[in-house]
């Protein structure tokens, strides 16, 4: 059990972490994952992963608690000896979507400290023991990968602060891009459009409008398989000449087009 790949993922309890972590078992990946919800909430969505997955491990966490990020990694440390993977995609949007006028102090820090402070601190926990790895068996390909969004780019006044916050997730996956590669640890993004997911719902009926009009190439939503796959591809080993690339799963929505 000690030889099986080991992938840490943040926040993938629902929604896209979820299909990515399906999708990672169902290629031989041992599964840790760090969430926010008690076990007892969790089960009822890591029933199938449990079929598949050879063994996992659940870490109720938060993120934005440097404890809760050092007792994750120390956890799957001692569980199965390594890591070889390190998904980031947990990520909150704001508890009310405000006026960047009128956006609170205390949203803006809510947002940040999870999606883009907690995912820094962690990568860097991370990476320093994939460092730590690579120097004892020179035979791993270590790979990181963060999840982000349109919204890196794509102006949304009215959530400022989620836009901010994924704007710097890609500088982040160039930063430790350039400081890991010599280290021989890949580092990789993705950039997902418009998803099908709970943090969506509030807003299909504008999203199906939109897209109906021609807002995407691609003329459907996207899903959370279409983003565990991009993941999949990165994780292949298949791409040992790229690094800090960001894939855009978006339907084609970064085309600019007349």
């Amino acid at each position: 059990m000690e030889n099986c790949k080991v992938a840490a993922i943040t926040g993938a309890v629902r929604g896209i972490g979820n299909s990515i972590a399906l999708q990672m078992a169902k290629e031989g990946y041992s599964i840790a994952i760090m969430d926010v919800l008690n076990e007892e909430e969790a089960e009822k969505n890591l029933c199938e992963l449990r079929d598949l997955a050879s063994r996992i491990l659940y870490c109720r966490g938060n993120l934005a608690d440097s404890k809760d990020r050092q007792a994750f990694v120390q956890s799957i440390i001692k569980e199965f000896g390594r890591i070889d993977v390190l998904i980031n995609n947990a990520g909150v949007a704001p508890k009310e979507r405000l006026d960047i006028i009128e956006t609170t102090q205390e949203s803006y820090d809510f947002v940040m400290d999870i999606n883009l402070k907690g995912t820094f601190f962690l990568t860097q926990i991370v990476a320093k023991e994939m460092i730590r790895e690579l120097k004892e068996y020179n035979d791993r390909q270590p790979v990181i990968i963060s999840i982000s969004s349109i919204s890196e780019y794509t102006s949304s006044p009215n959530r400022g602060e989620y836009c901010l916050s994924k704007a710097g997730i890609g500088m982040l996956t160039k930063l430790f891009a350039d400081r890991l590669a010599p280290e021989g640890i890949y580092v990789y993004g993705v950039r997902p459009g418009i998803i099908k997911t709970d943090m969506t719902k509030t807003v299909t009926l504008k999203y199906d409008r939109l897209i109906e009009e021609g807002l995407l190439p691609v003329k459907r939503w996207g899903t959370p398989q279409d983003i565990a796959d991009a993941v999949s591809v990165l994780c292949s080993g298949k791409l040992r000449y790229s690094q800090g690339q960001i894939l855009d799963i978006d339907g084609g929505f970064h085309l600019r087009r007349l």
